[in-house]
């Protein structure tokens, strides 16, 4: 059972390092497959540390796509069918099962403070909250906060490498990368699913996390795609600005457009029942006034004589 157990822990980072073997010189194919620009205008990939560019907006718009066509309507029906009371059950359940990586990652980075929320947390969630379906801990002032080996590796100082956009899963780099597969290796809940030779469930586990959190940001980030004139770009901004924030462990409140980095500690607004009845300003009521009916022509006779009679505006 032992041995079994920790050999999840080499198979996470050889699986990460796989991973980030396979996708980059699939990337440097791709792009030098291109033209190379005369000049780096501002703002250009290579100042946002995205040299992979045009693989990352071919993968982007596939993302696009299965975003569209399966999990905006997966989410919407998550939303329509799932009361918002039990919805945020889930969310505070699944939030709970990561208590166990997010203390490990706050003991990692020194932060004892953060441990002991953790923990607390966890404690007072899984007994009185009934295993996590109630965040009890926050109504005692205890807010939750994300962590994971990305953000540990982070604080080690490793540099994120260049900005990565990953088939269905979205904006990620080669530290976070590595950090969430290593991460998901070292989880209690997928080691005992391996164990008992349940892998279905980790894999259930994961799929209601992330379409829980994608129904969370429906209408944020279909009005952000919106007003962009550069949906990927803004992304890409977003997802870093996000992502520093969780590094220096402040309070974020930007859309969440990728599962792999943490759900969002954020409360989510009261969400509309789709994404085309996004709320507007109230309209001013319409009024209506009375109007008295003019009498009509005794006969065809009378019509025709006061419509040649002349009128007073005429005489001079």
């Amino acid at each position: 059972m032992y041995r079994r157990t920790s050999a999840h822990f080499p198979s996470g980072f050889v699986l990460a390092a796989a991973l980030m073997a396979l996708m980059l010189p699939g990337a440097r194919q791709a792009v030098a497959q291109q033209p190379a620009p005369l000049a780096a205008p501002a703002g250009s990939s290579d100042e946002a540390n995205d040299p992979y560019e045009g693989t990352n907006r071919a993968i982007f718009g596939f993302n696009q796509g299965v975003d569209r066509v399966v999990l905006v309507p997966v989410a919407n029906a998550y939303r329509a069918v799932i009361p918002s009371t039990f919805r945020d059950m889930i969310h505070d359940f699944l939030q709970n099962l990561n208590s166990p990586v997010i203390f490990a990652n706050d003991i990692l980075q020194g932060q004892p403070s953060l441990a002991g929320e953790t923990f607390g947390r966890a404690l007072v969630n899984t007994t009185i909250g009934f295993g996590g379906v109630f965040d009890v801990a926050s109504k005692f002032g205890v807010p939750y906060h994300t962590n994971d080996l990305g953000i540990t590796l982070a604080t080690w100082g490793v540099n994120s490498g260049p900005y990565l956009m990953l088939p269905v899963l979205g904006p990620s780099n080669p530290r976070d990368l590595f950090g969430d597969v290593a991460d998901s290796f070292a989880d209690p809940g997928n080691m005992t699913a391996s164990n008992n030779h349940v892998l279905y469930a980790a894999f259930a586990r994961g799929v209601v996390s992330g379409v829980d959190e994608r129904s969370r940001n429906i209408e944020s980030l279909a009005e952000i795609e919106r007003t962009s004139l550069d949906y990927y770009a803004t992304i890409r901004s977003l997802a870093r600005q996000r992502r520093a924030a969780q590094i220096r462990h402040q309070k974020e409140d930007v859309p969440n457009a990728s599962p792999l980095q943490g759900a969002s500690a954020m409360p989510a607004p009261a969400p509309a029942t789709s994404v085309a009845e996004i709320p507007t300003a109230p309209r001013p009521a319409m009024t209506y006034r009375m109007v008295s009916p003019q009498p009509a022509p005794a006969s065809i006779a009378d019509l025709q004589k006061s419509s040649m009679a002349p009128s007073s505006g005429s005489e001079r």
